[in-house]
């Protein structure tokens, strides 16, 4: 029986994805060629960069390029970002050592949220029913006072709420409630967050 339906599953799945068939569709990096490679190298200068630890030089380059930033902010060495024009960071929020935020979509993060060592805020896909294996892009958004913990990931289109934490090494694939706490991969609800 197990042999009948895998033989029948590989008649399915006789397709590949044909890679020279990819197209980007109904997106845009929302700035010039010439905007994205000139942020390309300070990216690389600044925030890449182990050695350049001030924030507040950083703070003024991603406004310079178009990011919403609020005071108080503090951006840790090693960070990536992908579009400083689809990043928003709320007052007081910390952006730890080694994030990435892959931002193709809009990436929101609300006030006194941290942001964890090496979390990753992930804002594309691709559609893997597609031979030519589509780009989806979905923004991400962070609520107020999130903690986002070391060595996650944050998936498309997730919205996590007030308060919600997100445990170490954690995957979010689907929204955090309001004070919620989630861990494992996929992130489930564990139980409530009590601030005293």
């Amino acid at each position: 029986m197990q042999n009948s339906m895998n033989t029948k599953s590989n008649r399915k799945t006789n397709k590949t994805p044909d890679l020279s068939c990819y197209k980007v569709t109904g997106y845009s990096p929302g700035a010039t060629t010439i905007k994205r490679a000139i942020w390309y190298f300070i990216n690389i200068l600044f925030f890449i960069n182990p050695l350049f630890p001030l924030y507040r030089p950083k703070r003024l380059l991603l406004r310079l390029f178009g990011a919403d930033i609020a005071c108080g902010v503090i951006i840790k060495p090693r960070v990536n970002i992908k579009y400083p024009w689809k990043l928003s960071v709320g007052k007081n929020s910390w952006i730890g050592e080694g994030v990435w935020i892959d931002n193709l979509a809009e990436v929101t993060i609300g006030d006194n949220a941290c942001i964890s060592q090496d979390a990753y805020l992930l804002t594309g896909n691709h559609n893997y029913k597609d031979v030519a294996f589509t780009l989806i892009t979905k923004s991400i958004h962070i609520g107020n006072g999130v903690w986002v913990g070391a060595r996650t990931t944050v998936c498309p289109g997730i919205h996590m709420g007030v308060n919600s934490v997100l445990t170490v090494g954690s995957i979010l694939t689907s929204d955090a409630a309001e004070n919620g706490i989630y861990t494992g991969n996929p992130a489930k609800w564990v139980r409530n967050r009590i601030l005293e």
